[in-house]
């Protein structure tokens, strides 16, 4: 990595490690959230379909303001957070929590139509065999709806590593502890000098995202070919 600047690599470092934890953290949720919109009838659902996708219609910069106003040291949950020793703003985790709430969208998209391709006659027969419900979603629903929970992942990662104007403004650009790789890109334009580290973070950036997608479509053709047998 002497090809990276100090500086450079640790925006980098900490774009996959926001990812990462974007993505872990959000999964679980997002399944949920997909199979609830997907197969439930409930009151409020319009509403919380509204919620989940207003981040992608939302100007990111107002999305990073909302949350600075309920999580930032004196917003309405970061003074209870605040009093427990948690700090979201201006910290890595707040880039975390940022770059979560503007994937998610995404994220829920791929699974919810994943879940809604699913055929109900194999659920039900599984069901008419004396399954439970919950022995039927995790033997029949959950491997036929995999390549759209990997298809949902590799989108919402993409996205948080790419995700800035939520991120800067919740979190500022603060090299070393909230520089992202777009963050650093938009640090190196704005300085004499800074156009090749700009254009190395962007090749970066290509690179991980062309290997992302390779390996995703590697392994949701592995798991169709294998739920179809």
């Amino acid at each position: 990595m002497d090809w990276l600047g100090p500086e450079e690599w640790q925006a980098v470092a900490l774009s996959l490690k926001v990812a990462f934890w974007a993505t872990v953290l959000s999964l679980p949720l997002g399944i949920w959230i997909a199979y609830l919109l997907a197969r439930k009838e409930f009151w409020g659902r319009q509403a919380l379909n509204v919620l989940v996708h207003l981040p992608l219609v939302l100007p990111p910069v107002v999305t990073g303001y909302i949350l600075l106003l309920a999580f930032g040291r004196t917003g309405l949950f970061g003074v209870w957070l605040d009093a427990l020793g948690v700090q979201l703003a201006f910290r890595w985790t707040g880039a975390v929590l940022a770059a979560a709430i503007m994937a998610f969208p995404l994220m829920v998209r791929a699974i919810r139509l994943s879940i809604e391709a699913v055929d109900n006659g194999l659920e039900e027969a599984g069901a008419t065999l004396g399954a439970s419900r919950l022995q039927v979603f995790v033997t029949i629903t959950l491997p036929l709806m995999a390549p759209g929970i990997l298809a949902g992942t590799v989108l919402a990662f993409a996205k948080a590593m790419g995700e800035f104007g939520a991120t800067i403004t919740f979190v500022a650009n603060i090299p070393g502890q909230t520089q992202t790789v777009p963050s650093a890109i938009y640090a190196f334009l704005q300085v004499p000098g800074g156009e090749a580290s700009a254009v190395r973070l962007v090749l970066i950036s290509t690179a991980l995202a062309v290997a992302a997608l390779i390996v995703s479509e590697i392994l949701a053709q592995r798991l169709a070919r294998k739920a179809r047998r």
